[in-house]
């Protein structure tokens, strides 16, 4: 009989500013498997963006270099074509080689040299419907969930402004970040996230249990600040890559 809730112990340290959410969420991560390196060490290893921030494919070459499996389960259509997924045999690195050619998006070419990367690096892919049968599924077999989502649908709060991310409902632009779920509750319909940044709206600690709706609504959204995805990482199997 599956269980009706779970809470994997996912402990997570606050992010030291507001860009760093990525690393600190990659880096509880990292101590969920045993392993304490100092969020210090993380941090200048994973790729900083000149707008700030990072996408999490950086995060997963980090993972991937130390000796870790990485899988990101992708809903970003404006890196991915859905028939790349959908055709046996298609060589998604050449196909990500020629759209770079073709668009000239700065984040997508920042995007696509990290794709490469993880790519090269014996990263996996995926695109699968993102359901609560999915996010219960992982959660099932050890694996907590970091995520690229939309702040601002998930807080609901204002969209920011400026180079110091002002709450400005008309001038504003919509904000991304990095939590990790780490939890469900079938009944109450909820997820359990672990998040780096405070305050927020859902108090002062660094978790929360939180509609499983709002959650995928958020990661789905994700994609207007080129995220949308879910990331999952585990130590490798003996013998096997």
């Amino acid at each position: 009989m599956l269980p009706t809730t779970l809470r994997l112990p996912v402990k997570i340290l606050p992010q030291p500013d507001e860009t760093t959410c990525g690393p600190t969420c990659l880096h509880a991560l990292y101590r969920y498997w045993g392993e304490e390196e100092a969020l210090e060490a993380v941090i200048p290893r994973t790729r900083r963006l000149e707008h700030g921030g990072t996408f999490a494919v950086f995060l997963a070459c980090d993972a991937l270099r130390k000796g870790y499996q990485a899988t990101i389960y992708t809903y970003n259509l404006t890196v991915f074509d859905p028939t790349w997924f959908a055709r046996p045999g298609v060589d998604i690195a050449e196909r990500l080689r020629r759209q770079r050619e073709l668009k000239s998006d700065p984040r997508l070419h920042h995007a696509t040299e990290g794709y490469l990367e993880f790519l090269g690096l014996g990263g996996r892919l995926r695109l699968v419907d993102l359901s609560r049968h999915l996010i219960r599924g992982l959660l099932r077999r050890g694996l907590p969930i970091l995520t690229g989502l939309s702040s601002t649908y998930l807080y609901r709060t204002a969209r920011e402004y400026g180079p110091n991310d002002e709450a400005d409902d008309v001038r504003g632009l919509p904000a991304g970040h990095f939590v990790v779920i780490a939890g469900y509750n079938r009944p109450e319909r909820t997820l359990l996230v672990v998040d780096p940044y405070g305050p927020h709206p859902y108090g002062p600690a660094h978790e929360y249990w939180i509609n499983i709706d709002r959650v995928v609504d958020a990661v789905l959204l994700g994609i207007v600040t080129h995220d949308a995805n879910l990331l999952v990482i585990h130590p490798r199997r003996p013998g096997r890559a």
